[in-house]
């Protein structure tokens, strides 16, 4: 039996930077309004070329997990935006929310600290969550 090497290559269609931003706040605004905590906000993507950011929050519960989620989902459903996937949520220790340009981590905070993802992508810039909630606009007004 011949087998040949080949490789397979994931592409997304990559919207604008401003529409990830755009999302990115929208995320920011749902964790935060259930109380999400410790939020922090990597830029992957000169690391990763699947998307421009990752989104990590943590929850007190399983049960606070599972509400952020719902809010992110709420929030941006408002807008017409679904994620592609969502991976977790049942068991809640850790979800993941694919919306392409952003990938959203939910942690239970003693899930968060065991995985220690930000350790795993300290190549990422991280990105200030006080800057990353202003509009453009804002940002120029400053």
């Amino acid at each position: 039996m011949n087998k040949s090497n080949t490789t397979v290559t994931t592409t997304r269609k990559k919207s604008t930077r401003k529409n990830s931003d755009r999302l990115l706040r929208h995320i920011i605004e749902a964790g935060e309004d259930v109380k999400g905590f410790d939020i922090s906000i990597l830029d992957v993507s000169d690391v990763f070329h699947l998307s421009d950011y990752f989104v990590i929050i943590s929850g007190r519960s399983d049960r606070h997990v599972q509400g952020i989620v719902n809010s992110i989902q709420t929030i941006l459903g408002k807008s017409k935006i679904k994620p592609l996937t969502i991976e977790g949520f049942d068991k809640a220790h850790w979800v993941l929310m694919d919306y392409g340009d952003v990938i959203v981590h939910v942690f239970y905070e003693k899930a968060r600290d065991l995985y220690a993802l930000e350790s795993l992508w300290v190549d990422a810039r991280t990105i200030d969550v006080a800057k990353a909630r202003k509009t453009p606009d804002d940002r120029e007004a400053a």
